[in-house]
């Protein structure tokens, strides 16, 4: 009887564990994700204006 319940006990253990950190590593990937997306986003955005601003400056400087 022991035996039955321990395994029985164990199974369930182990779906709690593995569906629980599923959706735990799901929730930190998807934070994750975003967050950096994010950040690259910025970046890539920041750096592209400038870059345009620059241009932009250099071209008025021309045709003065």
């Amino acid at each position: 009887m022991k035996s039955v319940r321990y395994q029985v006990g164990n199974q369930v253990r182990d779906q709690v564990w593995n569906q629980v950190g599923n959706q735990v590593k799901n929730q930190v990937m998807k934070s994750v994700w975003n967050q950096v997306w994010n950040q690259v986003c910025n970046q890539v955005s920041l750096q592209v204006r400038c870059q345009v601003w620059n241009e932009v400056r250099q071209q008025l400087k021309e045709n003065r």
